[in-house]
């Protein structure tokens, strides 16, 4: 045997199914649509890196905060002024920039031509068509510009993202870093890399792993479609000469063909993929066409792979089968499956995971290629444990209804097909158990929960300068969906009027407002109080600060002045009445406990209003729809550079968010494509049996009891593969909690979810086959040529 008479034998095979009449060509054509849309899969997947990679790098390029405190920027022929004013709309968050050019090389923003003139805006395509649509009715409210430029690709990180330009020519005056900062240049400076988190960096490598091992799984699949009436014509060929691995090889050219049109419809698919990814966003991410370029080496990888496992699957399988030249010997009983070998796989993996239990944040990184290789073989190990599984179970199965005993029948003739077509969705939930459990355990660690009581208050409004607190309170009150506001003025008191030695804090409000910062006695407009109980230091400041101003006639300087910094407002004198009442310290509502002096608007000197900055507490009404909406367009008609923010009560690592937003979107690409191929496999499988069916409705079979018996053989190996699928799910996610040092911890609701997935994406399946099955059962499909 050599090279030549290999390649003669798979042209054969290729000749065959091109040439072999309409059989042919639909074996060919079954088996390349479900590679093709595997290898589409692999090739968006393959893609995914360049896509995450180019848009960090045009986030990286449009970035605007490189202001370094403490030395202040001087205006100049390349300065210009950037202001963030990001806002939330409907759960969606758009970015905006209000940005001033001060000098005539300022650098334009990336994705304009231009700057905006004031009054002016330019907007992003996803952006342009909100503000056009019903839905953008709120918003354009918000933003009162006028429409002039679109930004373009090289200025955005995805085709969906929501994200404006506003000109401005007043910003200089409102300089407050980092918020309103001078700039001269776009882009962040370069930072020595921070050295990576070693879970994520595990979450990332297992989520690939497992993501992409179900559609490895259904390639492989979908060379054999057609398998059964392949072999029977492959007797014709021993008929006139060929030995048993000569037609083998054909067959597995045969395959191949099958596979290399599939290649085609990949590449295709991979187009069609990419198109419709630039239009659609999953869990707020987004890209545009040109970010999904799969990488050429693997891309080169999976053109060579996909026709070389096509052969090596093909004569795997037929290792078993006797072809002779007056037929197949298939259906004599098997030997019995071996189950030690099986075994070992799951126990090679666990072999391999071992030594990194206890590795991750204290202990060092993982090693990539063990843990690759450890999860990889116990995946795998799901699909060689289940056909044994499969076949040792129904082989005890006995009596029952009519369909139970039709069903259960043909999977004991074929265990080996029945657990082919479940191999994937059983990989799959294998997988996603595993990682459910792996994000529940370490979530806590990614997890911060906030000092914010959601009971008091739901939104804060920061208010900044040249803006009166009372204005903010008295318009918020008026907004439609607010129940209280709580309005709160912070500033400071020293000794000195520069520099001072001693200093105290501040807060003025209403005394209904005071009340929700403090316990106070009693309170009157006019009233002034000392604050106690916030800690003992913050106490001793307060009574230092007492004492230091009875040796300057009761005189504190409200917004004393400090050398280098940048002051804003006016200095007052205030001077301490006698007879201070005291009051106990009570959290705000984000948790905050002050100290130092309470002042009611009647106590602030004269002119003092600039000496405070405030900030505004709301309770929302939950009835009214878009409340919050409503809040955010008050604060911005009030001034476009106040910020309204919603409370939480826990916030979450970026990155940890980003990997399991990741999973969700490959996992609901992983489900599409298993039941996209389990409909297939299981056409295929109703198209082989066409004769049989038509025989027994020819017979008096009900059409019901057929109906039934094909659900029992979708759901007998369904719920084998679940259950196999639950135990070495767990059994992994167990050993991935070991290596990151997290308490073992099952997620039952989260494991029963993914259950429940793979159930209703295999009910969905059984459900969209049963009208073709019903046009095969008719007694016309005996009649023959």
């Amino acid at each position: 045997m050599n090279a030549r008479q290999w390649s003669r034998d798979l042209a054969m095979g290729v000749r065959f199914a091109f040439a072999g009449g309409r059989e042919g060509w639909f074996r060919a054509t079954l088996t390349a649509i479900g590679v093709g849309l595997g290898v589409a899969l692999l090739l968006l997947t393959t893609a995914i890196p360049n896509a995450l990679a180019v848009r960090h790098q045009r986030d990286v390029a449009r970035a605007d905060y490189t202001y370094v405190f403490g030395h202040p920027m001087k205006a100049g022929e390349k300065t210009f002024v950037v202001a963030d004013i990001d806002t939330p709309y409907r759960g969606a968050d758009i970015r905006g920039r209000m940005i001033q050019r001060e000098g005539a090389q300022a650098p334009v923003p990336p994705g304009l031509t231009k700057y905006p003139a004031p009054g002016e805006m330019a907007v992003s395509p996803a952006l342009k068509r909100l503000l056009g649509s019903s839905d953008g009715t709120l918003l354009r409210a918000r933003l009162p510009y006028r429409i002039t430029a679109t930004i373009a690709e090289s200025g955005l990180t995805g085709s969906q993202e929501l994200a404006y330009y506003a000109g401005s020519d007043n910003l200089a005056a409102h300089i407050d870093p980092p918020n309103v900062a001078r700039i001269d240049h776009f882009g962040s400076p370069r930072s020595p890399d921070s050295e990576s988190d070693p879970v994520l960096t595990l979450l990332v490598l297992v989520v690939f792993v497992i993501l992409l091992m179900p559609v490895g799984v259904f390639v492989a699949a979908a060379v054999r479609f057609g398998g059964e009436r392949r072999d029977r014509r492959l007797a014709a060929l021993r008929l006139v000469g060929s030995d048993g691995w000569m037609v083998r090889r054909i067959a597995a050219g045969e395959a191949m063909a099958g596979a290399l049109l599939g290649l085609v419809l990949g590449v295709g698919f991979f187009l069609i993929g990419r198109q419709l990814a630039g239009t659609a966003e999953v869990f707020g991410t987004s890209v545009f066409p040109s970010y999904l370029n799969p990488s050429p080496v693997l891309a080169a990888l999976v053109a060579v792979l996909v026709p070389a496992a096509a052969v090596l699957v093909t004569l795997f399988t037929l290792r078993g089968v006797v072809i002779e030249p007056l037929g197949v010997v298939r259906t004599a009983k098997p030997a019995r499956r071996r189950l030690w070998w099986r075994l070992l796989l799951p126990v090679a993996g666990l072999a391999a995971l071992y030594p990194m239990i206890g590795q991750g944040r204290g202990g060092g990184n993982f090693n990539q290629y063990l843990v690759t290789g450890g999860v990889l073989l116990l995946l795998v190990g799901v699909t060689a444990l289940l056909p044994w599984v499969v076949e040792t179970v129904v082989g005890r199965l006995g009596e029952g209804a009519v369909a139970w005993q039709l069903a259960v029948r043909r999977l004991q003739l074929s265990s080996g097909t029945a657990a082919r077509m479940v191999n994937g969705i059983a990989v799959a939930v294998a997988g996603a158990i595993a990682l459910q459990m792996v994000f529940a355990g370490v979530e806590a660690d990614y997890t911060k929960r906030t000092t914010n009581d959601l009971t008091r208050a739901q939104m804060s409004v920061q208010v900044p300068d040249g803006v009166q607190v009372p204005d903010v309170a008295k318009a918020m009150t008026a907004t439609k969906g607010v129940l209280k506001v709580v309005s709160i003025a912070d500033g400071q008191a020293g000794d000195k009027d520069k520099d001072p030695s001693q200093t105290a804090s501040v807060s003025v409000g209403s005394c209904a407002s005071l009340r929700e910062i403090a316990t106070l006695p009693s309170c009157h407009d006019g009233d002034a109080f000392a604050l106690k109980g916030s800690d003992s230091e913050t106490d001793s400041e307060t009574a230092k600060l007492l004492t230091a101003a009875e040796k300057h006639g009761r005189t504190l300087y409200l917004n004393p002045a400090y050398v280098g910094d940048i002051h804003h407002g006016a200095l007052s004198r205030w001077t301490v009445p006698t007879g201070l009442k005291q009051a106990e310290s009570r959290k705000d509502p984000t948790g905050y406990e002050r100290g130092g002096f309470l002042l009611t608007p009647g106590a602030l000197p004269r002119g003092a209003s600039t000496a405070v900055q405030g900030v505004v507490y709301l309770s929302i009404d939950s009835g009214v729809r878009d409340a919050t909406e409503y809040v955010i367009n008050t604060a911005v008609r009030i001034d476009p550079l106040m910020q309204p923010e919603t409370l939480t009560s826990v916030e979450r690592d970026g990155q940890f968010e980003s990997i399991r937003t990741g999973l969700f979107v490959g996992a609901a690409a992983v489900l599409a494509l298993i039941g996209a191929s389990l409909l297939v496999s299981q056409l295929e499988q109703l198209r082989e049996r066409k004769k049989l069916l038509s025989a027994l409705v020819a017979f008096g079979t009900r059409r019901r009891t057929l109906s039934l018996s094909v659900l029992w053989q979708t759901a007998i190996p369904i719920g084998l593969g679940l259950l196999l699928a639950g135990v070495v799910g767990l059994t992994l996610g167990t050993v991935l909690l070991k290596m990151v040092g997290s308490t073992v911890r099952v997620d039952w609701p989260g494991v029963l979810a993914m259950t429940g997935f793979g159930a209703a994406v295999v009910l969905a399946v059984t459900l969209l086959s049963l009208p073709p099955l019903l046009r095969l059962m008719r007694p016309e499909g005996l009649r023959t040529e």
